[in-house]
């Protein structure tokens, strides 16, 4: 398993070139003036990796997947680039007790880098499925580091092979920069709002495609990954 999920995202990543790296972007056009703007992008794009569907992982079973999550960078985001975008390996198993299961995701791309795990609840209330989660992700650049941390609920129904989803998330970092713009930071949260839909084309497998809205910024998420 461990050697499928890198092969993917070493497709994944090749498939999604960037123009520029974020280190060279960063380096290029900061100003710190626009550093929250800049600070509230990534954040939204580390946190439309929260969910992709009102259900979970059943013990002691697995979801494994390999997402894009890409945001349009704000009006004040000093950043040259329209979009800040990254895939993402995500794993996630249910744990025995209380509808509880653990969850982990990273990335490493275009200069950026970021590694979290969350704690996730599911349930059902009649035929619609519910989730809950809670994540903290390191990230970082040559020129700054952050954390992030994330609150998130979401709900699915199963309609033949098609599961749509709706979903709601708090997004807030921290980012100090280092290196040659050492001494600023930026910190600041944003609430977003998903909808989307996974379709399972084949027994296990599933792919998806997702829409996010925030006050400041709208993404797109897209996904493929199997459930067993």
């Amino acid at each position: 398993m461990k050697k499928f999920l890198f092969a993917v995202f070493f497709v994944l990543a090749f498939t999604f070139p960037a123009s520029a790296s974020m280190n060279s972007d960063f380096a290029e056009h900061f100003s710190a003036g626009g550093l929250a703007a800049y600070n509230r992008d990534l954040s939204t794009m580390m946190g439309m990796a929260d969910f992709h569907t009102g259900k979970g992982a059943t013990f002691p079973g697995f979801d494994v997947g390999v997402s894009v999550s890409a945001v349009k960078t704000s009006s004040d985001n000093f950043s040259s680039e329209d979009y800040f975008y990254a895939p993402f390996i995500t794993a996630e198993t249910q744990l025995p007790i209380l509808g509880l299961g653990v969850a982990l995701r990273g990335t490493q791309y275009d200069g950026f880098k970021s590694l979290g795990g969350g704690i996730k609840w599911h349930g059902n209330l009649a035929l619609i499925n519910l989730a809950a989660a809670a994540f903290y992700d390191r990230y970082g650049t040559d020129y700054y580091d952050g954390n992030h941390y994330s609150l998130s609920a979401s709900a699915s129904v199963n309609i033949l092979f098609l599961t749509p989803y709706v979903g709601i998330g708090y997004d807030y970092s921290e980012l100090t920069t280092k290196g040659l713009f050492a001494g600023e930071k930026a910190d600041d949260g944003v609430v977003r709002y998903s909808a989307g839909v996974n379709f399972h084309p084949l027994p296990l497998f599933y792919v998806y495609g997702a829409y996010t809205y925030t006050k400041y910024s709208q993404g797109f998420q897209g996904g493929i990954g199997l459930n067993f």
